[in-house]
């Protein structure tokens, strides 16, 4: 499951497409750059992960004897080819935005440039990674946006597509701000914290609740959430739990870290109960946690409703992103460099205007308002293009050019995103902590304006292009015309 061998995740026809390649000596060094079209769930933004992975990944690209014998019983791939890929490596150069990163549409992700061969056989997995765990790094901040500083658990690991959709999205899910996960094996791979309480069944194996909670409580008594609702929320579980919470103080037990949680019934309505009866009983710091099939829209009506939860454990509707289940990166070949160096630019055309792609060797830059410190737009530019920030940049909707906009020279900064991974084959980067690139994430979000991260409506951050750039596709456009 957790093998770094990954390299026939691949489609087959990266395989015969890299034959074809290697029989017409084709060693051309090319651009692929991997980005998406629309944020998930009509969101604002999105969460870049998986680089760390991707890393990996490339660093043990190598075809085995077992996949040599595999490749050779499919009867379609040539003895010299199959030679040749005993001995491949990747010698390209990768860039990527750092995970946690917040992005927007239309913006190269991760750019590839490597001989033809190469790039075209990552394609597949690098989308793999990039897309599933920035999907759930995604849904995971705007779960946390919805709960408005309250923890989020992600506990979605039994109804994940599988183990590594529940290990690495649960990696993606602290990305994103979840405050720890369900899912042991991934705080082991990752050191992110892990955290649960009991299931109903702990409750239903004793003779009756109060037993349970006292027996929990005994075991763990500095971690002591317990559930309330197998039987009667309001006239039992509650009830019950403040007895043990008043033994325990009796008995001289710190309560550093204890309440309840909810998994079923009406939750605004039973917290705000439930409230009450634990201030009344001298416990206004128990934790009010709850579950029960929650998402972003959810979590947002029951704040609404003034709900008294502090604590919420959400699981399918994050670890699946159950409203939008697929990312929809692409990676795309952007540029070919001829024999005197120089990057040929490429476009894809359809007749879907947001599917024709922006040609030639770019990168990213993120510009901020000087006194803000907020997002006013992302700039794709040329890789050679530099700027000064004391000159007036003027911006402008690559689709709709008559809006445009002017930055006032001072008034601004900006930062490239793309920064290099890997160069001539070797790794030149090395990935945080998970941890530390949820704060990372915290930090990003906070360059957002509050229009970006709403639910409904969202304000678009504007992705732009260059004079350059902008004036070489249209060039090319009009070649096909």
């Amino acid at each position: 499951m957790y093998t770094s061998h990954l390299t026939l995740l691949t489609d087959l026809y990266e395989l015969t497409m890299m034959q074809g390649y290697f029989k017409a000596h084709n060693q051309e060094i090319a651009v692929f750059d991997a980005f998406y079209r629309n944020n998930p769930s009509g969101g604002g933004y999105a969460v870049c992960a998986g680089l760390a992975q991707i890393i990996d990944y490339i660093k043990n690209l190598r075809f085995t004897k077992d996949d040599i014998t595999y490749l050779r019983s499919l009867s379609i791939f040539d003895g010299d080819f199959l030679e040749y890929l005993e001995s491949f490596r990747f010698t390209g150069d990768i860039y990527a935005i750092p995970e946690g990163t917040v992005v927007f549409p239309r913006e190269p992700l991760v750019k590839v440039v490597a001989p033809m061969i190469e790039a075209q056989l990552i394609e597949t997995a690098v989308l793999n990674i990039l897309n599933h765990q920035s999907l759930i790094a995604t849904k995971a901040s705007r779960v946390c946006d919805a709960a408005r500083g309250d923890g989020v658990m992600e506990f979605g690991l039994r109804r994940a597509q599988g183990p590594d959709a529940g290990v690495y999205g649960a990696r993606a899910a602290i990305i994103g701000g979840c405050c720890g996960t369900s899912n042991v094996l991934c705080g082991q791979l990752f050191d992110v914290p892990v955290k649960g309480t009991h299931a109903h069944s702990w409750i239903m194996s004793f003779p009756d609740e109060y037993t349970a909670f006292q027996r929990y409580a005994a075991l763990y008594p500095s971690a002591c959430i317990l559930l309330v609702d197998t039987y009667d929320t309001l006239t039992s579980g509650v009830p019950n739990a403040i007895r043990v919470f008043t033994e325990m103080r009796e008995a001289g037990v710190p309560l550093t870290f204890y309440g309840i949680r909810m998994d079923s019934g009406d939750l605004a309505y039973l917290s705000k109960v439930a409230r009450n009866m634990l201030d009344e009983a001298g416990f206004p710091d128990a934790v009010i946690s709850a579950s029960n099939d929650l998402d972003e829209y959810l979590i947002e009506n029951l704040k609404s409703q003034g709900a008294k939860i502090t604590s919420w454990g959400v699981g399918t509707n994050l670890i699946t992103s159950k409203d939008c289940p697929a990312f929809g990166g692409v990676y795309k070949l952007a540029a070919i460099q001829d024999e005197n160096g120089v990057f040929q630019p490429k476009i894809k055309l359809s007749e879907n205007t947001e599917k024709v792609t922006n040609p030639g060797n770019k990168t990213v830059y993120r510009i901020y308002g000087k006194s803000s410190g907020k997002i006013r737009a992302d700039y794709i530019c040329l890789a050679d293009e530099t700027f000064d920030t004391q000159q007036d940049l003027q911006l402008f909707d690559p689709l709709e050019t008559w809006k445009k906009t002017t930055l006032r020279g001072g008034t601004y900064t900006m930062q490239e995103l793309l920064i290099p991974v890997f160069q001539n084959g070797a790794c030149v980067y090395d990935s945080p902590k998970v941890m530390d690139i949820q704060k990372r994430c915290s930090l990003e979000k906070e360059t957002l304006w509050y229009e970006t991260r709403r639910f409904a409506n969202p304000h678009e951050v504007y992705v732009d292009l260059s004079d350059r750039l902008f004036d070489m596709k249209r060039k090319i456009l009009n070649e096909y015309s």
